[in-house]
This record gives C-alpha cells, structure tokens and sequence, in this order.
C-alpha cells in the first residue's frame, strides 16, 4: 500500500491586480499609452475620461474620488517639499521652495513616435521563442532585464532578483535565477547580462561553439581566461613565454579579440525611438518645480453603461458573467493606473530631495544615492524603486536624463566628503578629451591627476571606469601622424 503523507506549506498567490500593476509600472510612456488604446479596444467596460482641466486646483476641486486619491500626494509633496524637508536641506537660498504639478495639456502638443520593441522587449521575446523556456522563467528574466545597467551587465546580488520576485508572489531560488542568466548570455546579441567584460568577450567566442572554433580563437579564449590582466597591460611577452607560442599566433589571437563587439547592449538599442520625458523640473524665481507629463492623463474609468445590464436577470447568465470579468478586469486596470502614477510622483519627489542640488546648479553636483535610500524614503520595496527608474526621463534645464542617471556610488575625497562616480568619470572623460593625440595619458596618469583634485582612485578603478564609458585604452587612442 502506498505510503500517503500530509504537508501542510504556505505559498504566496499573486494577484491579478499586482499583475497588471507591477506591468504598468515598468513601461515607458510612449508604451504606457499604447498598453491603454489596447485595453480600450478589448474591453467594453472601460472608457477614455475627457479631457481634465490645466489647473490642478480646478482638478482637486473635481467631485470624483478616483482623482481625489489620484491626486492626493501632489498636495502632501507640496507640504513636504515648502516646510519640514527644505528646512533639513538648509539650503543658502532660504526662499526655495518645490512644488508640483500635474501636466494635463492637449495631447497634440506631444511628440508621437511610432512604437518599436525596445532591446530587453525583444531579449524577451527571443527567449520565449525557445521552447525549453517556461513562463516562469520569463518572468525571472524580465526582472533580470529590468536590473541591467547602460551597457548591459549586471551587476546586481542575485538576492535582489529572488526578493523582488518573492515580494509578487514568485518563489525562485538562485540557482534558478543563474541559470536564466546563462540563457540571456547566449541570445543575440551573446553577452547581455553579464558581470564583466572578460566574461563578455569570452562568451562571444564560445557563442560559434567548440567544433568551429579556428586555433586562433582557441588561443583567444585562452588568453582571457588566464592571461587577461597581461593582455590589457600590454605585456605580450609575458604571455609568449606563458603560453609558449610564436608572435603570429598571438596576434592572430589578439585580432580575434579586438573584432568582438564589447558593448552590444549599445548597438542593439534602436536610435529610432524618441525620448519622452515622464518630468519636467524648472527652477524660476527660487522655485524648484516638478511636472508630470502625464500623457497616461488620458486616464480611464469604468464604464457605467453596461453595469445595470449586470443586474438584468432577464440578461443569459453566461452574458452576465462574462460582463462581471470584464467589470472587475477594468476596475483594476484604472487602479494600476493611478498605482503607477501615484509611484512615479513618490519617487520623483523623492529625488527632487535628494538631488536638489543638481536640480538648481547642474550635473558637477550629483550627489552618491543608491535606490535603498529612495525604497526607504518612499517606503516601496527594491524592485518597485527598479521598475519606477527604468526606461523613465525627466527633462532639466541641463538636459534630459534617466532615472536611473541619479544612482550612483560614491569615492570619499580628501576633504571627508563622498563624491558621485558619475562625477568622477566627468572629470575622467575631461582629462581625456584634454590629452595630447600623439601622448594621450595612461591610467596610472589619470589615477595621479584624480589625486591632485583630492580624490585617491586606484589604477584599476579608472580602468573600469573608463571601460565603462567605452572609451578605449592609451596605446588605441595614440595618433601617429
């Protein structure tokens, strides 16, 4: 008789609402919008609202209360941003103030451009094309895709994964989220969502597969699994001796290596897409102020038409319970919505505190923040804050960045301060673009005149630094003639 055995475990169920929400608040706006006429089109119970007025008072006035809760936290940010937060700040200018507004003018004063996949978009889809691919897993890459930064690695814990997926209601293990990893590495283009770019390069010769690989690409994947330090410094005969082979060979090894693409993220984004901003952030008269561009302003409700038929008995039962899906399908559609914007106000207000500085003198004064700060500020957790961030603009008078712009690690400086590393590879970029062509500056130079502006910066740490703003090595930028 076969044994039968009781467990008793608990499991999380994701809801439909955290769903569409969680999905909404990851998309861009030109995609947000699109996501919206799709809806109207499927479902009959729900309905475009007109037109709102320019004035947010006029707004606020309204008697509906979706928008009274829709718009209720511009009304504590202004609160906030006037009294207790400006006061902590302590800035010189004692008559700044923030305030924020919801931009709600006509739509054609908008650039529309035409929609196109975006690059983890299109990752996904290929991934989905492979049939060894389950859901789960998607949804353990769209979160992996969701972490990368501007050129493709990822860097993140894999704890940051499983606890972002666990707080929706998906159990993952590490391993699970290691071996998605591995899947994206081989898409095409091979090398996203790796740690480093040994690792890129490496996986881009394996990508060909070991029964075609050429002895010049065998020797290649050799010299970056073990002579990759000597191959950056240019210690060629080190590697010689190392490896015993003759100079054609090496550099029949080298050429294999200096044709990989090391920035494919780069080259797979396409420049056709227009860059939207989600904000603006002005600063006139002492005033700091946020707008939200909020083309999702063509916000919708839930159709009041169809819901008297619901109580129709005479109406087939069938009819009935469809109709209640679709009820309850757009009730929490125009949640999500609200949800996202309510998020993205949270979160831009948020970095108008922290970032006030950069806001009213410009990008020399970035300040170090990393998202646990604006996740503990705001009280979302780690992968909310990621999904706000992603794909998100605001527009400044210094020009229009990302969110993700404003996360960045810090260096102490010699005066005790912590300095932004978007700064610090500024001033790289700087000394750089300021060399002489035919003498351009090594690291060991740069690392040097980093410690004369008071910042002490290992060679190593300008190295990646320079990698990542794909600026190429001394001897790649020397001019002979």
């Amino acid at each position: 008789m076969p044994d039968i055995k009781l467990r008793q475990s608990q499991r999380q169920q994701l809801s439909s609402q955290q769903i569409i929400t969680s999905q909404l608040l990851q998309l861009p706006l030109l995609h947000l919008e699109q996501r919206i006429y799709d809806e109207l089109q499927e479902n009959p119970m729900l309905e475009l609202e007109e037109e709102k007025s320019d004035s947010v008072d006029d707004s606020a006035g309204n008697d509906d209360d979706s928008q009274e809760d829709m718009f209720g936290s511009v009304d504590r940010f202004e609160a906030e941003a006037t009294g207790t937060d400006k006061a902590e700040r302590k800035k010189d200018d004692a008559d700044g103030v923030m305030q924020f507004t919801i931009d709600s003018r006509p739509k054609e004063n908008f650039i529309q451009a035409v929609h196109h996949d975006s690059f983890e978009e299109k990752l996904l889809k290929d991934l989905s094309l492979q049939g060894s691919v389950s859901p789960g897993e998607l949804l353990i890459a769209s979160e992996i895709l969701g972490n990368l930064d501007e050129d493709g690695y990822f860097k993140e814990d894999l704890a940051v994964i499983v606890d972002g997926l666990a707080r929706n209601g998906i159990a993952v293990t590490e391993k699970e989220v290691k071996s998605v990893i591995r899947k994206i590495n081989v898409l095409d283009p091979p090398g996203i969502a790796v740690h480093d770019l040994r690792a890129r390069l490496l996986i881009q010769i394996e990508y060909k597969g070991t029964a075609h690989r050429t002895p010049s690409e065998s020797i290649a994947v050799r010299i970056l699994k073990d002579h990759y330090e000597d191959m950056l410094n240019n210690r060629y005969e080190r590697i010689l001796q190392k490896m015993q082979i003759n100079l054609v060979e090496l550099e029949s090894a080298i050429a294999v290596i200096t044709k990989l693409d090391p920035h494919p993220f780069a080259s797979g984004v396409s420049s056709a897409e227009y860059i939207v901003p989600d904000f603006i952030v002005t600063y006139e008269d002492g005033r700091l102020t946020a707008v939200l561009n909020d083309r999702s302003n063509m916000s919708v409700h839930v159709s009041r038409e169809y819901q008297g038929v619901i109580r129709n008995k005479s109406v087939a039962s069938e009819d009935r319970k469809y109709m209640r899906q679709k009820l309850n399908r757009a009730k929490e559609f125009a949640s999500a919505i609200a949800m996202r914007r309510n998020t993205l106000i949270k979160v831009i207000e948020a970095l108008m505190n922290f970032q006030y500085d950069f806001f009213v003198s410009g990008p020399d004064k970035l300040r170090p923040l990393i998202m646990k700060e604006i996740a503990e500020k705001t009280g979302f957790d780690l992968s909310t804050i990621s999904r706000a961030v992603n794909g998100k603009y605001v527009q400044t008078r210094f020009g229009t960045f990302e969110l993700k712009y404003f996360f960045s690690g810090s260096l102490p400086t010699e005066d005790g301060e912590d300095l932004s590393t978007k700064i610090i590879k500024q001033y790289i970029r700087e000394m750089i673009q300021a060399e002489d062509a035919t003498r351009p500056v090594n690291d060991d130079l740069l690392a040097k005149m980093l410690d004369e502006k008071g910042i002490r910066i290992a060679r190593r740490t300008v190295a990646k630094y320079r990698e990542q703003m794909q600026i190429p090595v001394a001897r790649l930028r020397k001019k002979i003639f």
